[in-house]
């Protein structure tokens, strides 16, 4: 009779944790990096988690943040499991060699959701195939929304980041005991994952922990402060309560999602509306992440890549039929996309040149992607030669009309295509040969640092996946990104201008005509 394998157990800095064996791998969930960030720690940073006796059942995945669900539109494409519970700022560990000594690469995982949904029990974040290969994959829950991104008089900025913070530094403490090695940590993130990595690059009390990092479908940057405000007050109007902490704290935890997710609505990449994001507190985002990324010191000893899709802007626009509406609003949408880039004439017309036959929602789509993201992505490649990789994925879903859209990259990293939930977006039949090859190149990435290709230099090689066989593309989206070369501000999205009350002015309320002439269905500023 076989010998049945006992449960493998790990001493944490705050207490054991017992696992289980999957598939031939460790796997820890659910491990409290943090105490729960509730009652009198609620709207506060995070404070280490109370120390436990004996060991800790490690075995399921810990309660997640408290966050809106998605709207019907979205839920078909994006699935967002829920555990129920205060404790959700815990982490997961797969790894293939629990215990010290293995020394093994580290990468740590950051979930996309326009930091308002989102967690590491996503299925396609399995991190089984990066432990299968040699790597001890780490996956995280941070607060969301208006708990962990509200700015308040009363209350510390950026709650969620100092999450992420928390976390990275627990990883970098205890991660030796699960196999890794804490001087070989990669930081890997999506979306506003890949935003959150950014800021913690540019932190002055991450310095020294990350080694490598992974922006996929997102670029360091930091929201405007009135942006972040406008969605605290109008909560806080619709609740009729101030605009601090003190009184937020007070509101039931559903009431509160019910209001973000009413006031959330109209935020969108494409034509802007308030949301959340992370801000220039001055302590630990002290200056803009990609200012300090590029004219700075920070993380310059960090190994870098970061890519996109090709089509990021459908899964913006093809959940409820906006597609076809952007596309009948013509000019007016046009004009919508100007203002929200602070663009010119001459860059739409340029786009028009250069892609005929595209469609206005493809025009639109395509403009904001590059300024809102290929454009700083360049940036910070530009500053970085000889150590930033640069990919775009190109592989069009198999469902209709999403193409290569935002997240759909996701499965093909994770080599987790099997899943149901990844072929809620991919559909069914996704190439398992671009998998093995997307996933074999993020672990050569976390191993050593050269994912397999052509490191950026003035030529401006881009790996390109899923477009035929896997190649590298000299300056691809050269052309369009240099009709960008007279817009100001260079990189920074253009805010829409307000009157001191509040209230738009004339241009930014024919903008906020169009976006609600759209009927955006839910808040996707980014997934």
């Amino acid at each position: 009779m076989a010998e049945v394998q006992a449960d493998p157990v790990v001493s944490t800095p705050y207490g054991a944790v017992r696992g289980r064996y999957e598939r031939g791998v460790a796997v820890f969930r659910g491990i409290p990096y943090a105490a729960p960030p509730f009652g009198p720690r609620r709207f506060r940073p995070p404070e280490p988690p109370k120390p436990w006796d004996g060991v800790r059942d490690a075995g399921a995945f810990g309660p997640t943040a408290p966050k809106p669900p998605y709207s019907e539109a979205f839920a078909q494409y994006l699935s967002d499991p829920v555990v129920p519970g205060d404790d959700c700022l815990n982490l997961n560990v797969w790894t293939p060699e629990p215990g010290p000594g293995a020394r093994l690469p580290v990468l740590v995982w950051l979930h996309g959701g326009a930091l308002t949904r989102g967690s590491s029990g996503v299925p396609v974040y399995d991190g089984h195939t990066f432990a299968r290969d040699g790597v001890v994959c780490v996956s995280l829950n941070y607060r969301l929304g208006v708990e962990g991104y509200g700015l308040f008089p009363d209350a510390p900025a950026n709650a969620g980041l100092r999450d992420q913070l928390a976390a990275l530094q627990w990883v970098h403490q205890a991660i030796h005991a699960f196999g890794g090695d804490p001087g070989r940590i990669t930081l890997c993130g999506q979306s506003a994952g890949a935003i959150s990595i950014g800021a913690l690059l540019a932190a002055p009390q991450a310095q020294g922990l990350v080694r490598r990092a992974v922006l996929q479908s997102g670029p360091p940057e930091a929201a405007e402060r009135d942006k972040v405000r406008r969605m605290v007050r109008r909560m806080a109007t619709r609740l009729k309560i101030p605009a601090t902490a003190t009184a937020f704290a007070e509101v039931d935890r559903e009431l509160l999602l019910r209001t973000q997710a009413d006031v959330g609505r109209l935020s969108s990449p494409v034509l802007g509306g308030p949301a959340f994001g992370v801000v220039v507190d001055g302590d630990i985002v002290p200056r803009d992440p990609l200012e300090a990324l590029t004219d700075g010191d920070a993380a310059r000893d960090v190994d870098l890549m970061t890519g996109w899709t090709r089509d990021e802007y459908r899964l913006w626009l093809v959940p409820g039929g906006l597609l076809e509406r952007v596309d009948r609003l013509g000019a007016v949408a046009l004009a919508g996309a100007m203002a929200r880039c602070h663009a010119g004439a001459d860059v739409p017309r340029g786009y028009r040149a250069l892609h005929p036959d595209a469609g206005t929602a493809e025009i639109v789509g395509q403009m904001v992607t590059d300024h809102l993201l290929r454009r700083p992505l360049h940036r910070l490649a530009d500053a970085r030669p000889g150590t930033s990789y640069v990919y775009e994925f190109a592989w069009p879903s198999n469902l209709p009309a999403l193409g290569s859209c935002h997240a759909l990259e996701l499965g093909f990293v994770f080599d987790s295509g099997e899943a149901p939930e990844s072929r809620k977006l991919a559909g069914e039949g996704a190439p398992r040969e671009l998998a093995e090859e997307m996933h074999g190149a993020w672990v050569r990435f976390a191993v050593d640092g050269d994912p397999g290709w052509q490191p950026w230099d003035d030529s401006h090689p881009v790996r390109v996946f899923g477009d035929g066989d896997t190649h590298t593309v000299h300056g691809p989206r050269d052309a369009e990104l240099a009709l960008w070369a007279a817009t100001v501000p260079p990189v920074r999205p253009a805010p829409l201008p307000a009157l001191a009350d509040g209230a738009p002015t004339p241009r930014g309320t024919e903008l906020r005509s169009v976006v609600r002439r759209l009927r955006l269905p839910g808040s996707v500023r980014r997934n």
